[in-house]
């Protein structure tokens, strides 16, 4: 049966997280609808969500360009013809994460600006909120919400942007266009957008605390993503530690009052724990952690979760663990669930929605469709009607395979789109391993050929599991990106394997026990402690057949690959590799123009690249001081000035202090 329900029928849960675990593996690293949508209806619905003064065509003015995440801008002077020219405008460095700054390096900087009325607006990886001249790249002001930079925030020092909203009840005066910011300690914050200066009246001295969740841990619970604003009310996720232990913080998505701070609505997407004599039901999280898309015209806020806590053992919360792993609709007013979907039942894979949402208008059977696209780290895209939670494109269950581990009950099937394409290859075999030497072909085989491989859905086990195309595989937070007029959905993908293993928890009491490297969670609570180690040659590369990376441009008219390339390079990871194929791991999203162009970083080298939206071909290739693990975006502050491109290059996020950077770099044609 589809898993899709509406808001009378929820129970069950799942957790939240994501890249960490490649750093203590990986080496560190060197530098490591279809009836066209004129592009002003995008602005007006941007000007549903603001609320107030109309915002022009050519500001980026939220995360993903509009309240619906398209990334798409309509902007044109920048050309499939002029691209080659771009060159470098400006850069500015906001003193985090760079070396000799004091900051601890573990971290990123993988923010994306928004452009709003002539100012731009960011946020660092320690939460500083920075305002600068979009031309010139010139400070404006600055706020530090001063956070404590020491706590255990999973990933690190990251934050991904900031969000705006106008009082339409004032016509002047201090904070009557203000920006909001969640931060990593747990606050959400409001201050004046001409200023800096915290907003008086929203909370206490511009902030509220968010710490009120069921089994709140400092550090363990935190937030990386924008908020999402709609209806005067601020929107707000949080991530989430994995797989430190059973009861996780509570995944809760809350709405404030974007006046004065107070709580209007909460919506938690799994049942509370419970022990009783014929039960016991322990998890948490479920979290959103990835960016929302809003639908203002409809009044509905739609929320990615991510999988119930602990990731890779669902003993203790049997059952699907709705809504964990799902795309819901929430009524932006209220908090109501309109609707579910779930994408992975009884997540044991950490399969996270980790990707914005994406709302598009596509043309099926002769009507306009309003959709909501969805992906996951399976490489899985579904395409669900916004307004009543039904697959556009069809999507049946399939019997999967069964855990062998005591204790452990997996679910039966999972949802298998059956017209759209994987985006991610999702099986290998040892016969498939890959390495720049026969030597290390051969490591990579030994470490294949003893593993449970079943396919994208083979479970944990005591033996070890390959997990393909892994957490840090298919759509990550990068996202995705759509072009309008094309009907086309852009996408970058990885292809990660690792090894996942469930250990005894008295097996790991054995001090004589030899322990291979990789990534052990404790998973309290549980029966087992968790490793998870990504598999890769003596060479540092990864074990699976190259490109680790593609970008991929799906035809939402059709259901269909249109093209499929790889980008970047991995030939300096971990060492020196000549003649290693293109395709590199990458983290950060894709945007689109109107001027035909596909601009992504993301990469393990340190570049921007634009592609030929038709074909894929990459045009033009922009030098970045370290490699930009951020989604780009574009604007043009007037009529009669440029356009220019914008990338965070922090490097790698969590590696070495050498290795990550405050960059913001802008590029423009001469």
């Amino acid at each position: 049966m589809i898993q899709r329900r509406d808001g009378r029928d929820r129970r069950d849960g799942q957790d939240r997280k994501t890249l960490s675990p490649i750093l203590p593996i990986l080496p560190i690293l060197p530098i490591l609808p279809v009836l066209p949508i004129l592009p002003v209806l995008l602005v007006l619905a941007l000007g549903l969500l603001h609320a107030a003064s109309p915002v022009s065509s050519d500001d980026w003015p939220v995360y993903g360009h509009d309240a619906g995440g398209t990334r798409y801008s309509p902007l044109t002077d920048i050309t499939r013809a002029n691209v080659s020219r771009l060159r470098v405008a400006w850069t500015f460095h906001t003193g985090d994460m760079s070396k000799g700054s004091g900051v601890q390096p573990r971290g990123g900087f993988e923010a994306t600006p928004i452009v709003v009325d002539g100012t731009m607006y960011l946020s660092t990886a320690t939460n500083r909120i920075i305002a600068l001249d979009p031309e010139t790249g010139q400070l404006r002001w600055e706020y530090d919400p001063a956070i404590p930079k020491a706590g255990d925030y999973g990933d690190g020092l990251i934050s991904r942007g900031v969000a705006i909203w106008i009082d339409s009840n004032r016509s002047d005066g201090p904070c009557r266009r203000r920006i909001f910011e969640a931060t990593l300690d747990a606050r959400l914050v409001a201050v004046d957008a001409v200023t800096g200066k915290p907003c008086a009246g929203f909370g206490a001295d511009g902030q509220i605390s968010l710490r009120d969740v069921p089994r709140f841990r400092a550090g363990a619970y935190h937030m990386t993503s924008p908020p999402a604003v709609v209806d005067d009310v601020v929107v707000v996720g949080s991530a989430i530690n994995d797989n430190q232990r059973a009861d996780a913080p509570s995944g809760v998505v809350r709405a404030f009052d974007a006046r004065s701070g107070a709580l209007r609505w909460s919506w938690d997407p799994i049942p509370p724990n419970i022990e009783q004599s014929d039960r016991v039901w322990k998890t948490g999280a479920a979290n959103a952690w990835a960016p929302f898309a809003v639908d203002a015209a409809r009044h509905l806020v739609f929320v990615p979760t991510g999988s119930a806590s602990p990731d890779h053992f669902g003993g203790l919360r049997p059952g699907n663990n709705e809504w964990a792993n799902s795309i819901v609709a929430l009524r932006a007013g209220t908090g109501a669930l309109v609707w579910g979907f779930q994408l992975v039942h009884h997540d044991l894979w950490d399969y996270d929605s980790a990707a914005a949402p994406l709302l598009a208008t596509l043309t099926r059977a002769g009507r306009q469709v309003p959709t909501v696209v969805q992906g996951n780290k399976s490489g899985f895209l579904y395409v669900i009607n916004r307004e009543n939670g039904v697959p556009v494109f069809p999507i049946e269950e399939r019997v999967v395979p069964p855990s062998d581990v005591p204790g452990e009950a997996a679910s039966r099937t999972q949802p298998f789109p059956t017209v759209l394409p994987a985006v991610t290859p999702q099986r290998m075999t040892a016969n498939d391993a890959w390495g720049p030497t026969p030597d290390d072909r051969q490591a990579c085989r030994r470490m294949l050929q003893d593993l449970r491989n079943d396919g994208v859905f083979t479970p944990p086990s005591l033996q070890g599991t390959l997990f393909y195309p892994g957490n840090l595989g298919g759509m990550n937070w990068s996202g995705y990106a759509f072009d309008p007029d094309r009907s086309l959905l852009i996408v970058n993908t990885n292809n990660m394997p690792a090894k996942l293993q469930l250990i005894p928890r008295d097996r790991m009491a054995d001090s004589t026990r030899v322990r291979e490297p990789g990534d052990y969670e404790e998973q309290i609570g549980t029966p087992y402690v968790m490793l998870r180690r990504f598999l890769q040659s003596p060479s540092h590369l990864p074990c699976s057949p190259p490109p680790w990376g593609v970008l991929s441009a799906v035809d939402l008219r059709q259901g269909r690959l249109r093209w499929q390339v790889p980008i970047g390079s991995m030939q300096d990871f971990g060492g020196s590799h000549p003649g290693v194929p293109d395709g590199s791991l990458t983290l950060g999203g894709p945007i689109v123009t109107a001027g035909g162009l596909v601009f992504i970083g993301g990469a393990v080298d340190p570049s921007l690249r634009a592609f030929d939206i038709e074909t894929g071909k990459e045009l033009w290739k922009g030098q970045l001081p370290l490699p930009g693990h951020a989604t780009p975006m574009t604007y043009k502050v007037r009529a009669t000035g440029k356009q220019y491109v914008v990338v965070a290059a922090g490097g790698h996020a969590k590696v070495s202090e050498e290795s990550t950077g405050d960059a913001l770099v802008a590029f423009a044609l001469p």
